[in-house]
């Protein structure tokens, strides 16, 4: 690599209209392209101001590969001293310095800190709260579809970047506006966090996510002012809930990267609040994404991290979920007697819990009806290639939630459905599995679960091939329906 590295960029170059253009919509291979045209870098030089290799800013410039991560397009605001405000980021911290052309220049001895070094500093959590609803809210829907297009990150590059949740928080230095809000304001976003996040629970994604989102970036514009100490603790405590609903949103609604990166804003916002446990809530959705993009050892590595840093903090309702979600992560590795094990830890922390006020009220879904459920769900994955030893085991645990929780579960009780309807159809029983298949889509149309659909999509299959029963060509008929709709 050309350890040179370029000066800033002649301001003729950021005033054309073709490279704002391509600025705004994040198209950084045409960024790229026109940077070397107009502003005489070569790719190497771009390379090194960037923090890139020559080979992944040549793979960015003809196309092969978009630019989805947050940190490498700040890496690229910052090494080629683009302002914040063109790329959707807050203002950089070097707007606004007058340096000398020496001080510009950045390091090329190690890697700059960004977003994920540790220890992670709240402010920094503050400018990805920005710049993810922004991008959001902001951007015509061609510019977020590229914005969005990147797969979820896995393996070492997910839980590398996750580990400062172990450490503690650095301060933040320098002063910022004073704030005035408080309690009774801090309160009421409280209960609007609250609200939302039963919006969730009962109909998915949807247009709701807007509401969420805007929500999130006034309690980001809130903490980017100086607020009395109590006050930033809560209001951090606010965007965590906010994040961690906005991540569900988007994941309902199949977008996988944006949940992923809402979910890491999420955890960032609940270390900067010390809130433990709901870091530790984060971390397993974080492990249910992972669980249904198949990547169940990445699952297991983050529920154990979970586990590990909010060990002493964690109540028995909370203690329940994660090893129902350990669970998960064995039964989708092959490890029966594993999630035999787990699930019984889960059943013996349930059977220790107390009133609900005892734990924060986002836990209190996890009852004796949501453990069943969830037990069913994990036999039922184990049936799909057993099906005469966990089937009938499955259908039993979901049955026992549907007994518990009505309707008003919304997408949990149309997952419910469906599942006894795949049960049945395991075990033989075409007409009961007809029968169940036409109440859950009527569950599902309930809901705009975009998970709820996906689970749907892949109950269609078992009702092929059998044409000769009416029950079941009209349950197909049904599912057929909803989906094209």
């Amino acid at each position: 690599m050309d350890a040179t590295t370029p000066g800033l960029l002649a301001p003729d170059v950021l005033d054309r209209a073709d490279v704002r253009a391509a600025l705004t919509e994040h198209d950084f291979a045409a960024v790229f392209t026109l940077i070397k045209k107009w502003g005489g870098l070569s790719q190497n030089r771009i390379a090194s101001a960037c923090q890139l290799t020559p080979g992944k800013v040549s793979t960015i410039i003809s196309g092969a590969q978009r630019v989805t991560s947050f940190d490498v397009v700040c890496r690229i605001a910052d090494g080629l001293r683009i302002p914040g405000g063109l790329l959707g980021l807050a203002p950089r911290a070097w707007e606004g310095e007058h340096t000398t052309p020496q001080q510009d220049q950045p390091e090329t001895s190690g890697a700059r800190p960004d977003a994920d070094e540790i220890p992670w500093r709240p402010d920094a959590t503050v400018n990805l709260a920005a710049h993810l609803t922004r991008s959001d809210l902001v951007m015509d829907r061609r510019a977020l579809t590229r914005a969005l297009a990147g797969a979820a990150v896995t393996g070492a590059a997910l839980l590398d970047s996750l580990e400062g949740w172990l450490v503690p928080a650095a301060a933040v230095p320098g002063q910022r506006r004073p704030g005035r809000l408080g309690m009774r304001e801090v309160e009421e976003l409280e209960t609007t966090a609250r609200a939302f996040r039963q919006w969730d629970h009962q109909y998915g994604g949807g247009l709701r996510r807007k509401a969420v989102l805007g929500q999130l970036a006034e309690v980001s514009g809130a903490l980017d002012d100086h607020q009395a100490p109590a006050v930033t603790a809560r209001l951090y405590r606010v965007m965590a809930q906010l994040a961690g609903t906005a991540a569900t949103m988007a994941w309902d609604s199949g977008l996988h990267r944006r949940a992923q990166d809402y979910y890491r804003l999420a955890l960032r916002a609940a270390h900067a609040g010390g809130d433990v446990v709901f870091g530790a809530n984060v971390l397993a959705g974080m492990a249910r994404q992972m669980l249904y993009r198949d990547r169940a050892d990445d699952a297991l590595q983050l529920i154990h991290l979970a586990q590990e840093g909010a060990r002493a903090a964690i109540g028995p309702r909370v203690r329940a979920m994660l090893h129902t979600r350990e669970a998960w992560a064995y039964a989708a590795q092959g490890r029966t007697a594993g999630f035999h094990r787990a699930t019984a830890k889960a059943a013996e922390a349930l059977s220790d819990a107390g009133a609900d006020g005892d734990e924060p009220y986002w836990i209190a879904y996890f009852d004796e009806a949501e453990l069943a459920g969830v037990t069913g769900g994990r036999l039922l994955d184990l049936s799909r290639t057993d099906p005469r030893r966990h089937a009938a085991q499955a259908a039993d645990q979901i049955r026992a939630a549907l007994a518990s929780r009505g309707a008003e579960a919304g997408r949990s009780h149309a997952l419910d459905r469906i599942g006894l309807a795949e049960c049945q159809f395991l075990t033989g029983d075409i007409q009961g599995a007809a029968a169940e298949t036409v109440l859950a889509v009527q569950a599902a149309r309930g809901t705009q679960s975009g998970r709820v659909r996906a689970q749907l999509g892949q109950l269609y299959p078992y009702t092929v091939g059998h044409s000769a029963s009416r029950p079941v060509r009209e349950a197909r008929d049904s599912i057929r329906d909803l989906l094209s709709s």
